[in-house]
């Protein structure tokens, strides 16, 4: 076709894009399709919520931080009225909380909740590119349709219910997830995300122990840059958060709520114990080991596993959910790429039982279905329901731990065999040529 100048002309004759799809500047039935559905899916969010109401309680929190830095006051004494909920995020975010001040509640509301949809849409967005999955013709439609449908996964939900900040922080990171290492802005949104919530740091320690180092880098001097910035603009809310109000886990919460989906709240609620000291602490600690070993493996196994890295980021993601002591069902917004990731690779029976179960689990709101919802006092019966997402993260882990015990195994056995492979090639040669010398005619042999 090129040597008769045709392959231009064939492309604009050919109705579909290069990816197979429609032709450019038409509409995507796929897409339209999807848009529909979505449409559909938060017009009955949105009537929900309007039935059942949302107090968007930590809006409001974020609201009084913003307003106790306006006006001077003492932020970590601050306690939103009617709530008694205090301020438990490092001042640079409460700086940033203070263009909440300009609006009245009503309408805060309603642009908190426009920020969330667009937070969500580019987290679905980021989640796909991290999969590297669907194919580009179909990335439109799947992002709309996923975004629209999201909405009912628990954590979203509870993350609109409450005015919450997860959808930035998970987008922070997810950007730095896919940018590729080479970037010198990698690492900027990690450091940016632990200005915020502290959490996110562990993600700065995998990039250090997967090899890349500058990005690491980049992300500590953001995040203390951020600090820096928040130390300069509030100098004594700085010094009390950061050697008193950071390690007091009280001010976040009552570790042993069914709210808490963390490893430390599971091991409290099946102890019937407000605080599980020792066994949580070795739980805990045996949690992050492994959590973070795999996500550590799965980062250096590119060579080895489709998607290692991205494999790499969640699991580092689940290993802080599993290790911090609270970690709210909200905060395991990280089902997002996790659900993306499981539905790229839903290819044999196993893989597919696992997405059916992660998407069950997500989209159940079992734990506020338990009798006890203050933790003490729960039913043997009601454990498993009442502490769903650790197990799921656990059993996560693990999974990805044996694909990539097996596809390392496996590539050890093709080396080996490439070896002996090639080891009887030059055994074959140097035999061969041994013969041929054999074969020779004594009389030239004796010439030589």
């Amino acid at each position: 076709m090129r040597e008769f100048g045709l392959t231009r002309w064939t492309r604009q004759a050919d109705p579909e894009g290069p990816d197979g799809g429609p032709a450019s500047g038409g509409p995507n039935p796929w897409t339209i399709a999807a848009a529909c559905v979505a449409v559909v899916s938060v017009a009955a969010f949105v009537l929900q919520r309007h039935l059942h109401g949302a107090n968007m309680v930590d809006m409001l929190v974020y609201r009084a931080e913003g307003q106790a830095v306006v006006n001077g006051d003492d932020l970590y004494a601050m306690r939103l009225p009617g709530w008694d909920l205090p301020a438990t995020y490092p001042p640079f975010a409460a700086m940033l909380f203070v263009p909440s001040t300009w609006f009245d509640v009503s309408p805060l509301r309603i642009l908190v909740t426009l920020g969330n949809y667009a937070l969500l849409g580019l987290a679905v967005h980021l989640s796909l590119k991290l999969a590297g999955w669907p194919a580009r013709r179909y990335r439109t439609a799947a992002t709309v349709l996923a975004a629209g449908l999201a909405v009912w996964l628990e954590p979203v939900y509870t993350t609109f219910q409450y005015g919450q900040v997860n959808l930035g922080i998970l987008c922070l990171v997810l950007w730095d997830l896919t940018r590729p290492d080479r970037s010198r802005a990698k690492g900027v949104g990690i450091g940016l995300a632990t200005a915020i919530k502290i959490t996110p740091g562990l993600f700065t320690v995998y990039l250090f122990l997967t090899g890349r180092t500058r990005a690491a880098l980049v992300s500590i001097g953001t995040f203390l840059a951020a600090g820096l910035v928040g130390w300069a603009v509030l100098p004594d809310a700085s010094y009390g958060f950061w050697t008193t109000y950071l390690w007091d886990p009280s001010r976040v919460g009552v570790t042993v709520l069914v709210d808490n989906q963390s490893l430390r709240g599971a091991v409290c609620r099946l102890l019937d114990v407000n605080d599980p000291g020792t066994v949580g602490l070795i739980a805990s600690g045996l949690v992050a080991a492994l959590g973070l070993g795999v996500a550590v493996l799965a980062g250096r196994s590119a060579r080895v596993l489709r998607r290692a890295d991205a494999w790499g980021g969640v699991c580092a993601a689940l290993t802080a959910l599993l290790v911090s002591p609270i970690s709210w069902t909200h905060h395991w917004v990280w089902c997002l790429p996790l659900i993306a990731l499981l539905a790229a690779e839903a290819r044999s029976t196993g893989r597919r039982v696992l997405l059916g179960v992660t998407l069950a689990v997500f989209l159940s709101h079992v734990m506020w279905a338990v009798p006890h919802r203050w933790g003490r006092g729960v039913a043997w019966y009601w454990q498993l329901p009442g502490s769903i997402y650790p197990p799921l993260a656990l059993a996560v882990l693990v999974a990805i731990g044996l694909r990539l015990y097996r596809a390392r195994s496996q590539a050890v056995d093709a080396s080996a065999g490439a070896w002996a492979l090639l080891g009887a090639r030059l055994d074959h040669d140097h035999n061969h040529d041994h013969a041929r010398d054999d074969d020779r005619d004594p009389a030239l042999s004796n010439r030589t």
